[in-house]
Parts: structure tokens; C-alpha cells; sequence
């Protein structure tokens, strides 16, 4: 039985080289049915996917490049996009080229159609998953959850610290983990901010009397908002020239639990370019029925059913 992963998680895999290495044992892949992965070289006038097997060259159909392209719900962006990275597909047959040369017939529709039919269709809500990030947009990331089907992680479900654009947390390529908010029509929407830890978790990592480093997320009439983590932010005293978007170093002044209150004194403030890193993750299970985001002894009650 096939696997499921984000497009170009298999194309280094020993199991993948040896499939692509002779003619006989691509063969053997066609007869099997097995997902493979290699990189798209071409895009053809005719929007052809022309690609690389090693042991020959392979060509996807216009029609086989995705699913929706066929019926006229997917514009062929979803083909020509392919070019220079790796693209999965079945292998459906042989045929001899205008040149005589072999070449092997491909289909990523085919690949989709067993991702949608054995994993998409499978999956609930609290379900986690693994996803590859394919572009950022203003209101939220899409992310590859297999075979090249893409999902949506909307801006508010990226963390609890609020963010201005996914670019703050995400890279494009960047591998990451997702828990599956809803399922509609075959459509699948992702959260993340559950995976980043509670208030208490991310507390944990700080006490009372350090410095540490910090993100200025917004500045108020009443304060500024540092983040210390994707997770946890607190409010410090503002001062003078501090702006959003500025590195910072902040003294830990007070953490309180019952009111999800972090007390900060801003030490120095900086312009600085900085790329995401790789989240850390909370949680590492296949599955979450319930998230508790504020502590059992808050006020405020902050959660996730799912």
C-alpha cells in the first residue's frame, strides 16, 4: 500500500532511486502502482510536464498534471508551477517518442486520485498530520498534505501570538506538522497554534529576573506586546522609539498564571532581519480530541474542540 507525504518528501528515498533506476524496474512500479516522485524539467507549449527518470524521460499529459484540470476547475498554473521541483505520479504505460526513444507515460492526477480516495477521505477533525508549505498569502499558508493537494492554514490558526503575515512563522518549503480543523466537501482546513504549547507549557521555559530575547508584536497607548514565544506574549511599559517588528530584550518582571499575565521591562530595542525557524512542538501524537489553551486556575477560559 502506498504512503502519503508532501510532494517531494520521497523523491530521495532509496525505495524511489531504486524505482526510477532501469526500465525494468520502472516497469515493475507501472505493474505495481506505486507512487513515485522525480522533478518536472519542462513545461511544453501544451503544458505537458516533461520529466526527469534518470533511466528515461517521463512525460505527464496536461490532463494528468492535477486534479481539477480535466473538468476545468483547477487552472493550469497548478502544471506550469511544477517546473524545476518534484512532482509524484503513477506510471500508466510506454511509448515510443517522435524520435523513436522510449518514454514512460505519467499520471499525478492518478497519484491524487489515491491520496484523496485513502488518506483525505480518511481524515477527522483533531487528526495531525504532516504538511510541506507551498505559498503565503496575507490572510493565511498553504501547505502540500499529500501527493500535492494543498490545504489552508488560516493567519489566526498559525499561533496564539498574532502575526501580521504568515512570512513571520512560515517559510515556503518549510516541513511542518498541522491538525486537521475541518473537513467540507472533500476540503480540508488546518490549525497549528495547539501544536506550540499552552500558556503553562511555554511559561515554563521562563523565570522571574531574566532577560530574554523577544518580538515586538504591537505597541499601544498602554504598553507594548513582546512575544516570547509563537504561544506567549507579554506587556511591557512602552519606550520611546520602540516599534513593531523590533527585536527585543526584556526583563522578566512578574508571570501570572490565574490572569495569563507575563509583566515585561523592555532593556533594548533593534531593527533585525530574521527568517522562522522550525516550530517546537508541544504535542507529538497522531491525534487531539481537546486543546486547553489557559490554565485550570485563569479567569479566562481559552480552548479547542475538535
Amino acid at each position: 500500500m502506498n504512503e502519503f507525504h508532501p510532494e517531494g518528501w520521497r523523491i530521495d528515498t532509496l525505495e524511489n532511486r531504486n524505482a526510477l533506476a532501469t526500465p525494468a524496474t520502472l516497469a515493475d512500479a507501472c505493474h505495481e502502482g506505486s507512487i513515485l516522485e522525480a522533478r518536472a524539467l519542462v513545461c511544453d507549449a501544451e503544458h505537458n510536464l516533461i520529466v526527469d527518470l534518470g533511466c528515461m524521460q517521463g512525460v505527464i499529459p496536461r490532463e494528468e498534471g492535477a486534479l481539477g484540470i480535466r473538468e476545468g476547475t483547477v487552472r493550469d498554473i497548478a502544471v506550469i508551477s511544477r517546473v524545476n521541483r518534484p512532482v509524484c505520479f503513477l506510471v500508466t504505460g510506454f511509448q515510443k517518442n517522435a524520435d523513436g526513444k522510449q518514454v514512460a507515460v505519467l499520471s499525478r492526477r492518478a497519484a491524487q486520485e489515491l491520496c484523496m480516495q485513502y488518506f483525505i477521505s480518511t481524515l477527522r477533525p483533531g487528526d495531525i498530520i504532516n504538511a510541506r508549505v507551498t505559498h503565503l498569502e496575507s490572510f493565511g499558508a498553504f501547505a502540500d498534505i499529500g501527493c500535492g493537494i494543498v490545504s489552508l492554514l488560516p493567519i489566526d490558526t498559525i499561533s496564539v501570538s498574532r502575526i501580521d503575515h504568515p512570512r513571520e512563522r512560515f517559510s515556503v518549503g518549510m516541513d511542518i506538522r498541522t491538525i486537521v480543523k475541518s473537513v467540507e466537501n472533500g476540503r480540508v482546513c488546518l490549525t497549528h497554534k495547539e501544536l506550540l504549547g499552552t500558556w503553562e507549557e511555554n511559561a515554563s521555559l521562563f523565570s522571574i529576573g531574566e532577560t530574554v530575547a523577544g518580538i515586538v508584536r504591537s505597541v499601544e497607548e498602554y504598553g507594548a506586546f513582546v512575544e516570547l514565544t509563537p504561544n506567549l506574549a507579554g506587556l511591557a511599559e512602552t519606550k520611546e522609539g520602540v516599534r513593531a517588528g523590533q527585536q527585543a530584550s526584556v526583563h522578566i518582571k512578574n508571570i501570572i498564571p490565574s490572569r495569563m499575565k507575563v509583566k515585561l521591562i523592555i532593556i533594548d530595542h533593534f531593527d533585525y532581519d530574521y527568517r522562522p525557524s522550525l516550530p517546537h512542538y508541544f504535542i507529538t501524537g497522531k491525534h487531539i480530541d481537546y486543546f486547553r489553551y489557559s490554565p485550570e486556575s485563569a479567569d479566562k477560559l481559552i480552548e479547542t474542540v475538535f
